[in-house]
C-alpha cells in the first residue's frame, strides 16, 4: 500500500478523527500527496505525519473524504468489508426478532463502518443503494458479500437519491443479483401485512426506521379519531386500526402511493369504513379540514424530508411550522400529536423550538410526552450525530 495517496490535513483539523467522526471537509485538507481518483482508497494524515484513518476519496463532494477504518493494519478490502457486514446482520439478530419482522435494515452506512451503503431486507430480497465515491468503486465486492450473507433470494439497487449527484455520480438502479421480481414483496411488521413497491416505492421502498413509533402510535389509537398525514402506504394508518381506532382519514399526494396503502388495509381485513383516503397536498388538506371544523383525537405528522442539509434549514422550519400549526388547530383538548422530521439539516432541538413556535402561534399549550427516534436496526454511533436523522415528539394538547 505505499503507493496509496495521503491527504494531508491542516493544522489542529486532525480532532474529529480523534474522535473518530467518519467524514473529513474539503476545507480540512491542506495538502493531496499522489493523484487519487473518484473512489480510491487513501491515508488520513495529521500536519505532522500521524496517521489517522483509511478513508474513500471523493474530489466532487464537499465531504472529502469517508473513512473506512482509523486502524492502521485494517487495510480496505474484501476481507474488512465481510467482517464488517458480517457483524452488522450479527447486531440485527439480536436487536429485531425475526418471527415478528421480515423486513429491516441490515446495513446502516456509517454506523456499520461502511460509509454510504444501504442494504433494506424486504422478506426474500435485498434492497441496496451505493451511495459515496468509495463504495461505489468496490460495489461489486460489496454486494457479492451481501448476497452471499444475507441469504436473499435477490438483490434490487435503489442508487437514485441526491447524495449520489453531491458525490459526482450518476443515478442506476436495476435487478443485481437473482431473479427479477414480478410484483411487490411482502412483508410482514408486529403482525400487519404489507405490500412493499421497492422499484417506484420512496426510499427503498418502506419506511423501516419508524417500524417501532407505528407499534407506539397502534397502541395510543384505542377509540381514537385519527389523523394521519403524509401516510404514504398506510403504516400509521393501519398500526392506528390494529389498535382499535375509532377512525382514520389518510392523506397523501401520490395515487400510486395511496393505493397500495388500500390494498395493504384489504390484505390486513381492516374495516374500510372506518378509513378516508385522501389523495391531497397535506398542507392544503389539513385548511380545508379546518374549513370543515374537523376535530381529531391523535394526529400523525411524518412528512419527507425537508432539509437534506443544513443549509436549507431556514425553508424547511418555515415548512414544518406550518404543517404542525394547521394540525394542531384540529387537535382536540387532550388529544395527541405524533410529529416528525427525518431532515438531517434539522437538529432535535430546533425541531423542538419549531413545534413550540406552532404551539405558541394556534394557541395550543402541549405537554411533551415522548420523543421518538429510529429503530435499533439504524443504530447511531455517538462520534457520528449526523447519523440520528429521525426525530419526533409526542405531545398532549393540553
Amino acid at each position: 500500500m505505499s503507493a496509496v495517496a495521503k491527504l494531508i490535513l491542516k493544522p489542529g483539523r486532525e480532532r474529529s478523527l480523534l474522535r473518530r467522526h467518519a467524514w473529513v471537509f474539503s476545507g480540512a485538507v491542506g495538502k493531496v500527496h499522489g493523484s487519487p481518483q473518484s473512489g480510491d482508497t487513501v491515508e488520513l494524515r495529521s500536519a505532522d505525519g500521524r496517521f489517522l484513518a483509511w478513508a474513500a476519496y471523493s474530489p466532487a463532494s464537499q465531504i472529502r473524504a469517508r473513512v473506512w477504518s482509523f486502524e492502521e493494519d485494517e487495510i480496505p478490502g474484501p476481507e474488512l468489508f465481510r467482517g464488517k457486514i458480517e457483524a452488522a446482520l450479527a447486531l440485527r439478530r439480536v436487536s429485531i426478532p425475526p418471527e415478528t419482522n421480515d423486513a429491516m435494515r441490515l446495513v446502516h452506512g456509517e454506523a456499520d463502518g461502511l460509509p454510504g451503503v444501504i442494504a433494506d431486507r424486504y422478506a426474500d430480497t435485498l434492497v441496496v443503494q451505493i451511495l459515496s465515491a468509495g463504495c461505489e468503486r468496490w460495489r461489486k465486492i460489496l454486494t457479492e458479500i451481501l448476497s452471499d450473507t444475507s441469504g436473499c433470494a435477490r438483490i434490487y439497487e435503489r442508487s437514485d437519491t441526491d447524495a449520489r449527484e453531491l458525490e459526482g455520480l450518476p443515478l442506476r438502479t436495476g435487478t443485481v443479483t437473482g431473479p427479477a421480481a414480478d410484483a411487490p414483496v411482502r412483508i410482514v411488521e408486529h403482525g400487519i401485512h404489507y405490500e412493499v413497491d421497492f422499484v417506484a416505492g420512496q426510499k427503498t421502498g418502506f419506511y423501516l426506521d419508524q417500524r417501532d413509533n407505528r407499534r407506539r402510535i397502534g397502541a395510543l389509537a384505542k377509540g381514537r379519531e385519527v389523523l394521519n398525514g403524509f401516510c404514504y402506504t398506510g403504516g400509521f394508518s393501519l398500526s392506528a386500526l390494529a389498535g382499535g381506532a375509532r377512525s382514520v382519514v389518510s392523506i397523501d399526494s401520490s395515487a400510486p402511493a395511496l393505493a397500495l396503502a388500500k390494498r395493504n388495509l384489504a390484505r390486513n381485513g381492516f374495516d374500510a369504513h372506518k378509513v378516508e383516503w385522501l389523495e391531497a397536498d397535506v398542507f392544503g388538506a389539513l385548511r380545508g379540514l379546518q374549513r370543515e371544523n374537523r376535530q381529531f383525537d391523535l394526529i400523525v405528522l411524518d412528512p419527507p424530508k425537508f432539509a437534506p442539509t443544513p443549509k436549507d434549514a431556514a425553508r424547511a422550519a418555515r415548512g414544518y411550522k406550518d404543517v404542525n400549526l394547521n394540525a394542531l388547530r384540529l387537535l382536540r383538548p387532550g388529544g395527541l400529536l405524533a410529529t416528525f422530521s427525518c431532515s438531517g439539516g434539522i437538529s432535535p432541538d430546533l425541531f423542538q423550538k419549531i413545534v413550540a413556535g406552532a404551539a405558541a402561534d394556534a394557541p395550543a399549550p402541549l405537554l411533551l410526552l415522548q420523543r421518538f427516534g429510529a429503530a435499533p436496526d439504524h443504530p447511531v454511533r455517538i462520534e457520528f450525530p449526523e447519523g440520528e436523522y429521525l426525530k419526533g415528539l409526542l405531545l398532549e394538547r393540553r
